[in-house]
């Protein structure tokens, strides 16, 4: 089986061939605004106003769906449901929801194969989601790692 590959530098960067899918987290409530995207929305404008677009129009706008779109000749951006609302609940419940992330990762991961694509992404869910990221890797191992995609993981400087 395959495993993560971790690089220093930026995930809307990937320093590798072929094609590739840049993956991140979005929440359930249509915002877009802090974190990661931010470093999307600079580089391109399309993956944000597809999900704007994608939330307002309601279709299949849940937890555990993604939405690709293709940003260059050879990269896509994934917005992957993985978080609802936006702040930690009274409860102490954070954001981030590793079941809907599991089901959003097999949807991509049939994509990848598809495209015949590697997989970009920082440590997902692990910033303003509120994840851990020893949940997170093992959802990447049964879901893309398992359908033999490649996986590379950001740690920005």
């Amino acid at each position: 089986m395959k495993t993560i590959i971790y690089l220093k530098g930026d995930a809307t960067n990937p320093q590798v061939n072929g094609n590739k899918i840049i993956t991140h987290i979005c929440n359930d409530i249509g915002g877009w605004g802090k974190g990661f995207v931010m470093a999307i929305s600079k580089k391109w404008k399309k993956p944000e106003n597809e999900y704007r677009e994608w939330f307002k129009s309601k279709e299949n706008f849940h937890l555990g769906e993604i939405q690709i779109i293709k940003v260059e000749e050879n990269i896509w951006i994934c917005n992957m449901i993985g978080q609802h609302k936006t702040i930690t609940n009274s409860k102490g419940m954070a954001p981030i929801r590793y079941e809907a992330v599991e089901k959003c990762l097999e949807k991509l991961s049939n994509e990848a194969v598809k495209l015949n694509a590697s997989v970009h992404m920082p440590r997902i869910g692990c910033g303003l989601a509120g994840g851990k990221w020893e949940e997170i890797e093992p959802i990447i191992e049964k879901t893309l790692l398992e359908n033999n995609v490649e996986v590379y993981v950001y740690d920005f400087e």
